[in-house]
């Protein structure tokens, strides 16, 4: 016969599953088990273990057998037991370690992984505001219903929605209301909502596509049976006039990722005038919309017709990935539907983290947290110019005005092995060419996209005379 304990008393204050076993009675079942116990890693060296009386009321075993069997592993050295400390298991005592082990290879230091971040799209995430955001967090706990804790409703707490709708009307000059705003839990499950899988999405290709973007994103679309079509980019952002049959487009209208720059406004207008003629729609990939430096916030194109638009924004940039926090902004002939794809309950998006949010944003602190990370990364910003103006003047940064992340334009012919020199160097980028459409051409020329937003501040003086040691000469 098997029995087994969970250990529930106070005074443990840890859970422990043993399973007493095997020949020779009770004392020595429970032997083998703290014996096993131990030497699994299961009880940690220092770990106290529950009284005599409360573990043989939980194990249904008469309390001197507890006490014996605490006896002989106290004698065999396995457990310690002072007055006034209880039992524990002993210091010395050592897990079990395999009979062999894998030699480990130790790589040389370029082949370790790399030393610096310089990859696009990830915030510093050593600046989460963890102390405001605990007091949200502890505010928005306090203030919730106690239906706010049974199955979520897939639009989203009506809370976050409403603060959302504010703060994007006032800082993105989005118009909006809570009744339109879904949350999710990112801009990647917003495509997978809007495009589902075959037939069944919100939306049907063929979605027209910027030339340059994420990969991951193109690769989404992919697997659900959607085709993209690249448009050309150049200066003045995506060249909209290519567009025809298509039935939506994804465009990242206030900063072209990854080469940078707004659209211009003329082709911010023709975008919603051909949206209008082929009943189409716009999706806005409003990624780092809060990060502008050199010039005027460029408002999201949303603004210019709600019901041709579909915005979506998260706080990947902002705060940090980790939450998995974001919202779409709907036409309203595509709310039910994607709230029909996202299912009857919140799956995706903690109730507990929407309701720190929305206090996080109705009580100021994401305002003052995006001014404090926007002045931040404009001084690191104007670090990684100055330093190339310096070392390497004869290399063109190009893409900063706003962002995380600067373009640095290289000789043709050279892409490739600068990223290869900066692998060596220690360094995570991408170059241009990643982030290519396979059926677009080179129209963007070469170069290496470097993030200035990740590398800890102590670091980043170490990250910037790597990365110019990696660019090729003159």
């Amino acid at each position: 016969m098997t029995e087994s304990w969970v250990n529930s008393a106070e005074r443990v204050g840890a859970d422990l599953h043993l399973e007493l076993s095997g020949p020779g009675g009770r004392r020595a079942a429970l032997i083998r088990a703290l014996r096993e116990a131990v030497r699994s890693g299961r009880l940690a060296p220092g770990t106290r273990l529950p009284p005599y009386r409360s573990l043989a009321a939980d194990l249904g075993v008469a309390r001197n057998t507890v006490a014996d069997a605490y006896a002989e592993l106290v004698a065999e050295g396995w457990l310690t037991a002072r007055q006034g400390s209880g039992t524990r298991v002993a210091e010395r005592a050592e897990p079990l370690r395999r009979a062999a082990r894998t030699p480990v290879r130790v790589p040389p230091p370029h082949d370790r992984g790399p030393r610096h971040d310089l990859r696009q799209g990830a915030p510093d995430a050593s600046a989460f505001p963890r102390a405001a955001w605990a007091a949200s967090y502890r505010r928005a706990l306090r203030a919730a219903p106690s239906e706010a804790f049974g199955p979520g409703d897939p639009a989203g707490r009506r809370e976050l929605r409403e603060a959302l709708t504010e703060y994007l009307a006032r800082a993105r000059g989005v118009r909006t209301e809570p009744e339109r705003i879904v949350v999710c839990s990112g801009f990647a499950h917003a495509l997978r909502l809007l495009f589902g899988q075959g037939a069944g999405g919100v939306l049907r290709g063929p979605l027209g596509v910027e030339a340059y973007g994420l990969d991951f994103h193109r690769e989404l679309l992919a697997a659900a049976g959607v085709r993209t079509v690249p448009l050309p980019l150049d200066e003045h952002g995506a060249r909209v006039a290519g567009l025809g049959r298509e039935r939506a487009v994804l465009l990242t209208p206030a900063h072209q990722f990854p080469t940078g720059g707004p659209l211009h406004p003329e082709r911010r207008t023709a975008v919603i005038d051909w949206a209008r003629s082929r009943d189409a729609v716009v999706l806005e990939d409003d990624y780092d919309g809060e990060f502008r430096y050199d010039r005027r916030p460029v408002g999201a194109l949303q603004g210019l017709d709600p019901e041709r638009v579909i915005h979506v924004g998260s706080v990947s940039k902002s705060l940090s990935p980790a939450l998995r926090l974001g919202w779409m902004v709907l036409p309203e002939r595509y709310v039910d539907p994607v709230l029909a794809a996202k299912g009857e309950r919140e799956a995706w998006a903690s109730v507990p983290d929407q309701l720190a949010l929305a206090d996080f944003v109705v009580s100021g602190s994401y305002d003052r947290h995006v001014r404090r990370m926007r002045q931040r990364y404009r001084g690191r910003r104007d670090r990684l110019v100055a330093v190339l103006a310096a070392r390497a003047p004869h290399i063109e940064v190009t893409g900063i005005a706003a962002g995380l992340h600067a373009v640095l334009r290289l000789p043709p012919g050279t892409e490739r092995s600068a990223v290869k020199a900066a692998a060596w160097q220690g360094i995570a980028l991408d170059g241009l060419a990643a982030f290519r459409h396979p059926r677009s051409p080179m129209t963007a020329g070469e170069g290496l996209v470097v993030g200035y937003a990740a590398t800890a501040e102590h670091a980043y003086a170490a990250a910037l005379d790597a990365l110019c040691r990696a660019l090729p000469p003159e």
